[in-house]
């Protein structure tokens, strides 16, 4: 089933390709930009922020918000600037192992790098819209 599904999206991407006229030589970028598509640790940051934001939102699994902890929640914290962002709390872990690939640990740094416009939106839909604006126009920003 799941190899399927995925030769489905692969004939669907390859179809979209097709009407951008590329030769096996030529290269993908332009093709991307004009598809509106972000390229793979975009998309990856995409997905960890727009299930950050649903956590926080409480639209995710209540254990998912049980992860984070917001800057302005901290008691030892509250007098600094970040106590007034929406900020959150990256847990500490070892660097040499996998911890720092954990959801809390990723989902709080991903958050933490999004400017304010991009955290602030009022609704999912508004969210997604800002933060692949924001990803795309940082992807594509030297072509």
């Amino acid at each position: 089933m799941t190899a399927t599904k995925t030769s489905w999206h692969t004939c669907r991407y390859r179809s979209k390709l097709s009407h951008c006229h590329l030769r096996r030589c030529d290269h993908i970028t332009d093709a991307l930009i004009s598809l509106h598509r972000l390229s793979v640790p975009e998309r990856i940051i995409f997905k960890v922020a727009t299930l950050t934001y649903s956590a926080l939102r409480g639209s995710a699994p209540h254990y998912l918000a049980l992860s984070f902890t917001c800057v302005a929640d901290m008691t030892h914290r509250r007098r600094l600037r970040s106590a007034y962002t929406e900020q959150l709390d990256v847990p500490t872990c070892r660097p040499s192992t996998i911890g720092g690939r954990a959801f809390p640990v990723a989902g709080a740094k991903v958050w933490n790098g999004l400017p304010s416009e991009v955290t602030s939106a009022s609704s999912l839909s508004v969210f997604k819209n800002r933060l692949k604006t924001y990803l795309f126009r940082r992807c594509y920003e030297t072509v």
